[in-house]
């Protein structure tokens, strides 16, 4: 319980913070942005390939490090593959549920001339692509902590979150709040690791 209620505080601030004026309304300098970068046709392979990823790979990250540290019989790389993991489930947690409760309609569901690559029936408020590969990018280099495999990581992620918008599929906002969804759920994930570490130790 000392555990659970320091993160259910956690992802209480977290639908507070998203459930801001930011998250009812969108500015006009957003629907501009999203203008500017999505074109007619969003048919563009390389950045329809970022947003791909998003789900492979932050599914794919645990699985592998759980992978090599059960052959390894590496007890660390157990608990990194857990870290990682828990991280994925608290920042989707979140997500859906400010998803729920600002219901802000995609994009093109609301103007005309923004244009999807493909039509998605879920609410844009936050990005849910965003919220799990920074939290994947944000776990991983508080796991490693080596600078390569941060920059990637985070280049990987910021990618994604361009991608979202260039697909018509997101507000900046939505990517915004995304990151920061993700990259908190990875800290409360390390945090948590730290304390169940420390229980064991006693």
């Amino acid at each position: 319980m000392k555990i659970a209620y320091p993160l259910l505080k956690y992802l209480f601030v977290l639908v507070c913070m998203g459930c801001t004026s930011l998250g009812f309304s969108q500015g006009q300098w957003e629907v501009d942005m999203v203008r500017n970068i999505n074109p007619t046709n969003p048919d563009n392979p390389i950045w329809k390939g970022f947003s791909s990823t998003a789900q492979p790979i932050a599914v794919a990250v645990p699985l592998g490090i759980l992978a090599v540290s059960l052959i390894k019989e590496n007890k660390k790389g157990k608990f990194n593959a857990f870290e990682v993991t828990a991280s994925l489930a608290i920042a989707s947690i979140a997500t859906e549920s400010i998803k729920l409760i600002v219901n802000r309609p995609r994009p093109y569901e609301t103007y005309t001339d923004i244009y999807p690559n493909e039509i998605d029936n879920g609410n844009s408020y936050p990005s849910g692509h965003t919220s799990i590969v920074f939290t994947t990018a944000t776990s991983l280099t508080l796991i490693s902590k080596k600078w390569y495999i941060a920059v990637p990581a985070f280049a990987w992620a910021t990618g994604v979150g361009y991608s979202r918008i260039y697909l018509g599929q997101h507000y900046p906002s939505d990517v915004i709040m995304g990151a920061l969804v993700g990259a908190g759920s990875a800290f409360a994930s390390h945090w948590l690791r730290k304390k169940i570490f420390e229980k064991k130790k006693k």
